[in-house]
């Protein structure tokens, strides 16, 4: 009986630790994102901020697709795409 305390024990503790202390970010997807542009990030054609592949608004003009960080950014690549994407 006393085995089955101390692994319960044990188990408990390693769960806490995964989930609250240093193993919790390897759970959520955060480990190696700290702050830095992955090579997942684009750039905004209009403002220049780097957004994240998975957040902000995105559009596709002429085949590749453009990340933005706010509507207003969209708004103003549509109001005027070639002013913003080249030749």
């Amino acid at each position: 009986m006393d085995r089955v305390v101390s692994f319960l024990l044990f188990a408990a503790l390693f769960y806490f630790m995964m989930r609250f202390g240093c193993g919790a970010h390897t759970v959520h997807g955060h480990h190696g994102h700290h702050g830095n542009a992955s090579a997942t990030d684009a750039e905004d054609p209009v403002c220049g901020i780097q957004v994240a592949a998975d957040a902000g608004y995105s559009e596709k003009y002429r085949n590749p697709e453009y990340r933005f960080c706010s509507r207003k950014c969209l708004d103003q690549f549509d109001s005027n795409p070639q002013q913003f994407v080249g030749a």
